[in-house]
């Protein structure tokens, strides 16, 4: 009788598939993003694309690119290929912009063209945030500054208070679209593994496995625990990447 926990068989269809808003707690942080996003006036906000082009190919709705960029300001993610990456492998984000997965260049063309608009939104995100005591021990500055909830003490506003205030947010915001501007400047391209590619470097990596294995077992063997051999391929190279 097996005494460990056993997970899902991957290639194992489902007869009832599972919703993609069950993994997705009531609580999630990216339920406020939704609500938020959706009842912003994107064009008053001064957002380009709001009306889908007639002819040529399809465009993402500047709300998912929207959303997209709160996540990564939210957690700090700091370029747009790994805004992309995220995209395609978490759960949260596919939850949020409904499992698209826009390319590296649509993310950082968004932001270059609408660089006003992801300001305005990310500020009243902010200051919702903190009115709502929402996020209250959120990292939501890419230098780690923190944005505590409102206390006692600042139900008291002034001009001068408000308007340093607004002053930290706007900082915030430009530190990050400013990290995110340069690292998709100077972040090198990667080169990405195709499937063919994948497959060969995964059969090696099984090869060299059993033949370390047959080597252990041929080591253990000896009585002196020495083994000579002429070349060893697993000891003279490792899998080149």
């Amino acid at each position: 009788m097996k005494r460990f926990i056993e997970g899902e068989e991957r290639s194992q269809i489902a007869l009832l598939p599972e919703c993609l808003d069950d993994y997705v707690t009531d609580d999630n942080p990216v339920r406020v993003i939704e609500v938020f996003v959706d009842e912003l006036d994107l064009h008053e906000l001064g957002f380009k694309g709001m009306q889908p082009a007639l002819t040529g190919r399809p465009s993402y709705h500047p709300s998912i690119l929207l959303k997209l960029y709160l996540y990564g300001y939210l957690n700090r993610v700091q370029s747009s290929r790994r805004l992309e990456r995220e995209a395609q492998r978490n759960i949260e984000l596919m939850w949020l912009i409904g499992r698209l997965a826009p390319d590296f260049k649509t993310i950082a063309d968004f932001r270059r063209d609408n660089g006003a608009g992801i300001r305005n939104a990310c500020r009243q995100f902010i200051v919702m945030c903190r009115q709502l005591k929402l996020f209250s021990q959120a990292i939501v500055a890419i230098d780690g500054s923190k944005f505590k909830a409102v206390n006692n003490r600042d139900k008291n506003f002034t001009v001068h208070k408000l308007d340093h205030r607004m002053k930290q947010i706007d900082e915030s915001i430009a530190r990050y679209l400013g990290a995110l501007e340069t690292a998709d400047r100077t972040q090198p391209i990667e080169v990405e593994a195709t499937t063919q590619r994948l497959q060969e470097k995964l059969l090696k990596l099984r090869q060299q496995m059993q033949q370390l294995r047959e080597i252990e077992g041929r080591l253990n063997q000896q009585p002196d625990k020495q083994l000579s051999m002429t070349e060893s391929p697993l000891v003279s190279r490792r899998v080149k990447t």
